[in-house]
């Protein structure tokens, strides 16, 4: 049976008729008749989650896994507040998330009512479409409230997908639950939006006749570009192609360091492109930034789907509205037969001779050796996981020594939510294939509701790094001058994450020195059934100088 409430069964009725399969549901009074209805509708498998701001996160974990939109409903009030951040995260990585919030009546807002506060476009302007649903009674109303949801559930999947938000007011009484069966509703449907496809090929070609071609490309999904990846290879021989491990999924091959190359060539005229080529979305290094920001009076062109305006290297000359698979087909073609371009050469020859250097670098008891033994253990025993970055210094650690596609919420670069995404994909992992949450202690200890999750699964690990605040505000230069960089700026703490694993029944292991980390290693790498974390303690301090060696290396060793 489900609600008599007619908004909420229309909106059912569609999501259902759309193929929503999954939906992130979290507790509360005026959303139950949506969630009631979620969890009697048997195409849809629910997932309780309490906190939202975790459930928020989850949610963005099982939409990256699956690659189809998931709903994340939340009761009214300041519930719908604490999914803002996930849902920015969300907005500025494309991912279909559907927040649906019950609310109070309009005439009730603002009149000192429990629970109540401005709802509609609350999220804004992070989501694509937000709509408020009547409470219909009559014909007129049923057309408008169904012709609002479809609205938001094509804004949804449009392009590469975007969140949406679905307000839902419910007037008392709310448990009844006395219908039979969902209304039949109509489902708008549209076309694909089809490439600019003769803009993509005069790229293509003028892209072939420059001197210093450059292809930088940002996050993306691990099938943006397709499963073949070759084109990308073929393109790698003829022109400069630049991406992180959160870009391209090239399994087992060795990271590529163009951030220690930029560490030295960065203020050199003859590796800056003539001609460039963007796409995808966020990148991690600031130095590839700040490079490209230098680089004046070329081409440069963004290659996005949704043919927006996004100037990341202050030096846009065109937006092309094309698929980056279309143009890697197009360029695979005209690149046949070339020869390497002097420019790429050059590039290649100091991203061959950094990845070397980079492999010979022995840190000492750090974070840096920490992650760099993690996938070396990894490899030894042929362990192949699902990994899932923190932010800051811990993605910035995996761009050195993963040697597979990391994922990392890189939309807004915020410290929360990287374990609850890591939850919501490890659960959503019917293989079983395990995923790993390498973290850093900040964004750990912020997230830590994520254990708090009835359907954690034995397939979850988790690499803690945890130096007593945030480390990356030990290499931000300047910093030192202030005497509350530690106390009040980084997060200085003494917490350990011992009694959260307690309490939510994970098993734990620690390290504090060289010797540890390598027993503990040992351990997590080699079966231990999960889910299980290994807290890794080391000193802030200790932990820059390393970085900072390492860099220098580059610098001290290179041959001009």
């Amino acid at each position: 049976m489900f609600s008599n409430k007619e908004n909420v069964n229309i909106l059912t009725a569609l999501l259902v008729k759309s193929g929503i399969t999954k939906a992130v549901v979290c507790p509360g009074s005026r959303n139950s008749p949506i969630v009631h209805n979620l969890c009697e509708c048997a195409s849809i498998t629910c997932y309780p989650v309490t906190d939202e701001r975790s459930a928020a996160f989850f949610a963005i974990g099982l939409c990256i896994s699956e690659n189809d939109p998931v709903v994340l409903c939340v009761t009214s009030g300041s519930a719908l507040l604490n999914v803002a951040p996930a849902i920015a995260e969300a907005y500025y990585r494309n991912l279909p998330i559907i927040v649906v919030s019950a609310d109070r009546p309009v005439q009730w807002i603002g009149q000192a009512d429990g629970q109540t506060l401005l709802q509609a476009n609350a999220l804004a302007p992070h989501v694509r479409k937000s709509v408020n649903l009547p409470e219909p009674t009559n014909d007129e109303e049923r057309w408008y409230c169904n012709r609002l949801v479809n609205e938001a559930l094509l804004e949804n999947k449009r392009y590469q997908g975007a969140p949406v938000h679905i307000n839902v007011p419910i007037s008392e009484p709310l448990f009844e639950y006395t219908v039979k069966g969902l209304p039949l509703q109509r489902i708008i449907r549209r076309g694909e939006t089809v490439g600019d496809l003769d803009s993509l090929d005069d790229v293509a070609e003028a892209f072939m006749k420059t001197k210093r071609p450059m292809v930088v490309i940002g996050q993306m999904t691990t099938d943006a570009l397709g499963i073949d990846l070759s084109c990308v290879e073929t393109l790698q021989k003829y022109a400069v192609v630049l991406y992180e491990n959160l870009s391209v999924d090239f399994f087992d091959t060795p990271p590529l360091h163009f951030d220690e190359v930029l560490s030295v060539v960065e203020n050199e005229e003859r590796y800056r492109p003539d001609f460039l080529i963007y796409m995808g979305g966020t990148i991690v290094s600031k130095r590839l930034k700040r490079f490209l920001r230098g680089c004046k009076d070329i081409r440069s062109v963004l290659i996005d789907e949704r043919g927006e305006v996004c100037d990341t290297f202050m030096n846009l000359t065109d937006v092309i509205a094309a698929n980056p698979l279309d143009f890697f087909s197009m360029i695979e073609d005209l690149v046949e037969g070339k020869r390497p371009t002097a420019f790429a050469k050059l590039w290649q020859k100091e991203l061959d001779k950094a990845a070397h250097l980079s492999a010979t670098y022995q840190p000492a008891y750090s974070q840096m050796l920490a992650v760099k033994r993690f996938h070396e253990k990894c490899k030894e025993v042929d362990w192949f996981n699902t990994c899932v970055y923190g932010n800051s210094t811990a993605v910035r650690l995996g761009n050195i020594y993963s040697p597979q596609y990391i994922h990392v919420n890189r939309g807004v670069n915020g410290i929360e939510g990287t374990l609850s995404t890591a939850v919501g994909m490890a659960v959503a992992r019917t293989d079983a294939m395990d995923v790993c949450c390498v973290i850093g202690d900040l964004s750990f200890f912020y997230d830590q509701n994520a254990l708090w999750n009835q359907k954690l699964g034995s397939n979850l690990c988790i690499l803690l790094l945890n130096n007593g605040g945030g480390g990356i505000f030990r290499q931000l230069l300047g910093l030192e001058q202030s005497p509350h960089r530690n106390t009040a700026i980084s997060g200085e703490h003494h917490t350990s994450a011992q009694g959260i694993c307690y309490a939510n029944d994970v098993k734990y292991l620690c390290a504090r020195n060289e010797t540890e980390l390598e027993t503990a290693l040992d351990v997590f790498v080699n079966g231990e059934e999960g889910p299980v974390l290994l807290e890794v303690f080391t000193n802030a301090d200790d932990d820059a100088q390393v970085m900072k060696t390492y860099y220098e290396m580059f610098a001290k060793k290179r041959v001009n």
